[in-house]
């Protein structure tokens, strides 16, 4: 998921380097405060949030899921009458957060981190899409107990292996039944809001309470450029801090107020500064071409597989990722095939491609390693996808024939 940078993110990244602004104070970088609530600005639009949606960047993906769940978590404690941020979860009643069974680790990680406990997490079952399905969350929503309290529900758009985006319009409307906050963890699909041709599968992000993007995927820009976006900026109130020395009411009350408040962190680097300067430069026009032909990479690398009797495909390509395995001779074999082909081709040097584990016979059916492309470089051409298909052809072949040989 790490994509190539662009150069004039680079560029404007070394610029922003070079001053060492702080963005938690206006004394320490008014400039690249400017700068931040600018770009924060045209990602609302782009989201479709509302005139009160406000953002924040954060160090990365994790960071922003941490952050829109904390939001999630203190508004929650407070329709129970409970100041989280004050007197902290214990008077907060078995906590609990939805997601796909295929969401990312990080919301795990944030339960155990906002003393929730990873117990806490309630994975909801998918289709045949790795989608989330709506009347599983509404029928686990309806079991719930007056003993618990349902703090958020974590929809996925794009999934890190299979870019699955799941049904947010009827997640959204699931939720707001419930008075339950929506997060919506778009690290990796919201790059898809840059093209005509894909924007409209993100359809229901503008319901969403909170949204997390990682521009450093499908965005090309050099990491960190994760933000989390909500849809009212009250949300934030949970983190203000007025410390004396930082920001001060008469200060913030006169114009020049920084972003502490908006913040996990306090120094903060203007890690804005190289994604405005790749809007500016490309617009959303520019951008939206880079995704398409991304997008079309992965489409080719589909059609290519499922032309190869040697491999499998197990997920077609939603975004830019395509899920696949080398068959083998020996099925009993083939997880520790298709493991050893990755590590040869790493080894080697001949190519990087993705592990996983997958489903590959429908949901509920065993998980076996597979392989994935994730394609992401808008420079690449077809003949250079033929070309990692052709490698990863030669090194099953080799695989297997020094695993039959090491048998024999």
């Amino acid at each position: 998921m790490q994509a190539p940078s662009l150069s004039v993110a680079v560029a404007a990244d070394t610029l922003a380097a070079a001053g060492n602004a702080s963005l938690d104070t206006y004394d320490s970088g008014p400039s690249g405060i400017a700068v931040e609530r600018w770009l924060i600005g045209a990602l609302i639009r782009l989201a479709g949030l509302g005139e009160r949606a406000d953002g924040v960047l954060t160090p990365g993906g994790s960071l922003s899921n941490l952050m829109g769940l904390l939001l999630a978590r203190d508004a929650a404690a407070l329709r129970r009458g409970i100041d989280a941020r004050r007197h902290g979860v214990a008077a907060l009643p078995g906590p609990v957060v939805f997601c796909s069974e295929l969401a990312h680790f990080s919301t795990h990680r944030a339960c155990a981190v906002l003393g929730l406990g990873e117990a806490a997490v309630h994975p909801v079952p998918v289709d045949e899409r790795r989608r989330m399905r709506p009347e599983a969350l509404a029928a686990a929503l309806e079991a719930l107990g007056p003993d618990r309290t349902p703090i958020a529900v974590v929809a996925t758009a794009g999934t890190t292996d299979f870019g699955s985006i799941d049904p947010l319009p009827e997640i959204a409307e699931i939720a707001s039944g419930h008075g339950m906050w929506m997060h919506v963890d778009a690290a990796y699909g919201f790059g898809a809001l840059f093209s005509e041709r894909l924007a409209g599968r993100l359809a229901g992000l503008e319901l969403a309470d909170s949204v997390t993007l990682d521009l450093h995927k499908i965005g090309w820009q050099p990491a960190a450029a994760s933000v989390l976006l909500v849809s009212d900026t009250t949300a934030f109130t949970s983190l203000d801090r007025e410390v004396a020395y930082l920001n001060p009411a008469d200060d913030s009350e006169a114009g020049f107020d920084g972003l502490l408040g908006r913040s996990l962190q306090t120094t903060r680097r203007p890690d804005a500064v190289k994604a405005a300067a790749t809007l500016l430069t490309y617009g959303r026009e520019g951008l939206g071409r880079m995704v398409d032909v991304c997008h079309d990479l992965a489409r080719h690398a589909e059609r290519r597989i499922l032309t190869e009797p040697e491999l499998e495909l197990v997920a077609p390509a939603e975004l830019t990722t395509v899920v696949f395995r080398y068959r083998g001779t020996n099925p009993a074999a083939a997880d520790a095939l298709n493991g050893a082909l990755r590590r040869r081709l790493l080894e080697s040097g001949a190519a990087l491609i993705g592990r996983t584990e997958a489903e590959t016979a429908g949901p509920g059916s065993p998980k076996r390693v597979c392989l994935k492309f994730t394609l992401l470089n808008p420079t690449a051409t077809t003949d250079d996808i033929d070309g990692l298909v052709d490698t990863v052809l030669d090194a099953g072949r080799t695989c297997e024939r020094l695993i039959e040989e090491g048998a024999a």
